[in-house]
């Protein structure tokens, strides 16, 4: 298959990589300018798999201005905060033949996708599988190779012969793809396991293993996971796992698969990024408020993220201060 992926982050180049190692045309198209020219520099990126086997891995980058070929399915990996932006850049290479795929964390994506591709051509999906990108023109992949899994569905819930083409690509590439047929309850799912793992190893700048081995994380995960099934059942939203399988993945996700893994939130407060708090708890809250149901601990928790960005911002001015008042003393010293 010919593929576009939008966003070369992290999670863009590894889905981008391994599909690419599987034999399909990968075409990688971003904007942070200082990774494009580390990349162009390099002749590549620099892949690792858990800090080793360092290597340098070829692949075509381009920018949205840049691009004008016609793949057969575009794959988006932007944050919340970047994807209108992509969008707006990318809209006029766009064509009505093409599909759209996306695993991105959060809630909102899909409305704003809805606008340049037919629901019958996006196909929505959820990723548990670690990725770091230490610095620009170099990726982390986290875990062996075959470590992780994925459920994708269909916007229309309707799988046509394009999706499962690409669910072959993604079995081959060894993301472990699951087909589901519930589309809201797929993504939903998974924004309510970020709810937990994100959002409280970013407050405390914790790799997950340490909050799963934490002896108050069974209590602190599922007060917050109990909160978003009650609103999910209100809002007659079908779950892919019960709450207890959610409990246990969550147990085996920290403890065992990945406990040495920072999630992205974490890595994009730790980077001075917004974070996606608002599109996870906060999405989770907003969805209770419009089924009458006040779910006081995510509306906590996103405002302690917040205010985890907001302490970080603040020592970074005083740093920045206490810099400049400094300056001048090592001049004359």
């Amino acid at each position: 298959m010919k593929f576009a992926m939008i966003g070369a982050g992290a999670m863009g180049l590894r889905y981008g990589i391994l599909l690419q190692e599987a034999g399909n045309d990968v075409t990688f198209i971003d904007t942070w300018q200082p990774h494009i020219d580390k990349i162009r520099e390099q002749g590549g990126v620099y892949v690792m798999r858990d800090h080793k086997d360092r290597h340098l891995t070829k692949i075509k980058l381009e920018t949205p201005e840049t691009f004008d070929g016609h793949p057969d399915m575009f794959i988006f990996f932007a944050k919340q905060m970047q994807l209108q932006d992509y969008l707006d850049r990318c809209e006029h290479f766009f064509h009505k033949d093409q599909y759209a795929f996306t695993c991105m964390n959060g809630m909102g994506h899909i409305e704003k996708l809805q606008n340049y591709f037919a629901d019958d051509k996006i196909i929505g999906g959820t990723a548990l599988i670690a990725t770091v990108l230490p610095g620009p023109g170099e990726v982390d992949f986290m875990g062996k190779r075959g470590a992780g899994k994925m459920n994708m569905c269909p916007l229309n819930e309707k799988p046509d012969k394009m999706c499962k083409a690409l669910f072959n690509e993604l079995q081959k590439a060894d993301m472990n793809p699951t087909l589901t047929d519930d589309f809201t309850g797929t993504l939903m799912t998974k924004v309510i396991f970020n709810s937990v793992i994100n959002t409280i190893c970013t407050m405390f700048e914790l790799p997950m293993g340490e909050f799963g081995n934490f002896p108050g994380a069974y209590q602190m995960g599922r007060q917050l996971i109990d909160e978003a099934y009650d609103i999910c059942a209100r809002a007659g939203i079908k779950l892919v796992s019960s709450r207890d399988e959610e409990m246990a993945a969550l147990d085996h996700n920290t403890r065992i698969d990945m406990p040495l893994h920072y999630p992205s939130m974490y890595q994009d407060m730790t980077k001075d990024r917004p974070t996606e708090v608002d599109y996870i708890n906060g999405y989770i809250a907003e969805l209770g408020r419009k089924y009458h149901y006040e779910a006081s601990t995510h509306l906590f928790v996103t405002q302690a993220v917040h205010l985890a960005e907001f302490h970080r911002q603040n020592l970074a001015k005083q740093r920045a201060i206490k810099a400049k008042q400094e300056a001048p003393q090592a001049q004359t010293a």
